[in-house]
């Protein structure tokens, strides 16, 4: 009992300090793996063996692979072409525009993570509202919002679902089978929802429509010779996702061999600066965690949860699917999906060991959960408290308030999708 109160002190404060938000959550987490280890080999429940084993070196190798690749396109002006021409489509029109660069966005986080895709979008999308006279805040909300949502339908669109893909042995083409028809209804019910919310900043009228059409999307390109190449391989990536499992291929390899191709056919002469774009601290963060996580499973002390767990899904594992949609979401709404999702990978595996069940729809309700449950504030996913950061900038910032007018039902409205959907598909869904 002891070991247990220890660890669960650790952790509760570590996820504690990281929810407040006064110190980078970075150093919090790096800061509570220190204490955990230490605590740990002090107390005999875990070792330095122990807490690098723990650490989930798929998700990261995938993680680390993609950001070098879209940090070497980002390098290019491609990002900005794509926001610029999208915007041009429009030809001014709110709508169109929230329409256009809301689903630029929704399959750009398909595959290349709705984090990155935001960090390069928004921005841009912040100047093309100043220019024609708009707010930002309906467009910023909606990217983040259709962003989060259509990440969950592919293994590399959303951390969770990279994390969950690399403990369950889950294929890209997994994901793509059975989370990604129900993401796109709930996708299309969530940007109905959306036009509603913001018809009012929808419908204003554009001041400087000749300002934005003169804009030219090509001055945007800085290297056409990198883009090109860096698209191929970005290309053939990709297409081995789609069969990395049938080569026996781990993503994380694909990815970090992704972007080793890349890295030698571009040689880009400032290597430093490709990496010096890479998200470090999202990295540690992960790696922290992960440390974390393993303290409190070499205690004893998820054996409790998953008990809880193990008895609701021996008796109903449907219902049991249900309640980690609906409370996997309500919890990611509040401590940020990422945490949460390191939590329960560990209870679901022992669950499916412990029992002999197959837990498979348990991993889709997870990521279901977490993903559109990140939705429903501004801390709930790291893409939205960028969002939220480069909103400030503007003269109409995000605040809590107003994302929750749009961010609760937009979640609400897709977790009933999602609810609705895995239901009707239980069976399938194994």
């Amino acid at each position: 009992m002891t070991l247990y109160l220890v660890s669960g002190f650790i952790f509760i404060a570590t996820f504690a300090a990281i929810l407040l938000g006064k110190v980078n959550r970075t150093i919090v987490a790096m800061a509570g793996a220190g204490v955990m280890v230490a605590v740990g080999m002090g107390m005999g429940f875990y070792s330095q063996e122990a807490a690098l084993a723990s650490i989930d070196f798929n998700t990261l190798g995938l993680l680390l692979g993609m950001m070098i690749l879209v940090s070497m396109l980002a390098r290019t002006g491609f990002f900005e072409y794509l926001a610029i021409l999208t915007a041009k489509k429009s030809k001014g029109s709110p709508w169109v525009l929230f329409l256009l660069l809301g689903t630029i966005t929704a399959v750009l986080s398909m595959f290349l993570d709705n984090v990155t895709t935001i960090v390069l979008i928004a921005p841009v999308t912040v100047l093309i509202a100043e220019i024609l006279g708009i707010s930002p805040l309906p467009l910023l909300i909606g990217e983040a919002l259709l962003s989060d949502t259509g990440g969950v339908a592919t293994l590399i669109g959303d951390p969770p679902n990279i994390m969950i893909g690399s403990a369950a042995g889950l294929s890209f083409m997994d994901f793509i089978v059975n989370l990604a028809p129900i993401v796109l209804v709930a996708w299309v019910v969530a940007l109905v929802l959306l036009r509603f919310l913001f018809r009012e900043y929808l419908s204003q009228t554009p001041g400087n429509v000749e300002a934005l059409m003169k804009l030219d999307e090509r001055a945007a390109l800085h290297d056409t010779a990198t883009l090109t190449r860096t698209l191929i391989v970005l290309g053939v990536t990709i297409l081995l996702f789609f069969v990395h499992n049938l080569l026996h291929l781990q993503p994380g390899f694909v990815a970090l061999l992704g972007a080793a191709a890349a890295l030698l056919w571009v040689q880009p002469a400032d290597i430093e600066e490709v990496l010096k774009h890479v998200e470090w601290p999202v990295l540690m963060f992960f790696a922290a965690l992960f440390v974390t996580v393993g303290g409190i499973e070499a205690s004893g002390l998820l054996n409790l949860l998953a008990d809880g767990v193990t008895a609701l899904a021996t008796q109903d594992l449907l219902l049991t699917g249900v309640a980690l949609i609906w409370g996997g979401a309500m919890i990611s709404a509040i401590v940020d999906n990422i945490p949460f999702t390191i939590v329960m990978i560990p209870v679901i595996q022992d669950l499916g060991l412990s029992t002999g069940l197959n837990v498979t729809p348990l991993w889709w309700a997870l990521a279901l959960g977490a993903g559109f449950g990140g939705n429903g504030t501004i801390i709930g996913s790291t893409a939205n408290v960028i969002t939220v950061a480069i909103s400030e900038k503007t003269s109409t910032p995000i605040t809590s308030r107003i994302w929750m007018k749009t961010g609760l039902p937009v979640m609400l409205a897709t977790l009933l999708v999602a609810t609705i959907l895995f239901v009707l598909g239980f069976n399938f869904l194994q």
